[in-house]
């Protein structure tokens, strides 16, 4: 039997993405996260090496939501589309950058 999930804090999230995006992702974008609580994540994927930080900055696309929603697509229990459609991702800028993030969580 597998260990239930468990729920990742916005650093976690930030170490995860970083651990996926590696040196060079090749999504050549920036993509910004803004949580309810105001904390940010910030995925610089032009630069080489890619980074992730918790600065602000310009972004190709901003997402904002809760750690929650992020915790229920990582779980299984949102499925992403639906999560932007219900109001619980809110996309600003390019929406097609956001299909990229496929790459980084595929």
């Amino acid at each position: 039997m597998s260990e239930p999930k468990s729920d990742f804090t916005v650093d976690q999230f930030a170490a995860g993405v970083r651990h996926k995006l590696g040196e060079n992702s090749g999504i050549d974008a920036t993509i910004k996260f803004v949580f309810d609580g105001g904390e940010i994540v910030f995925v610089d994927g032009k630069s080489v090496p890619n980074s992730v930080t918790h600065n602000d900055g310009d972004a190709d696309v901003t997402l904002r939501l809760s750690i929650a929603t992020v915790n229920q697509l990582y779980r299984g229990e949102l499925n992403p589309m639906m999560a932007v459609m219900g109001g619980k991702i809110k996309i600003e800028g390019n929406a097609m950058v956001a299909m990229k993030l496929g790459q980084i969580f595929g």
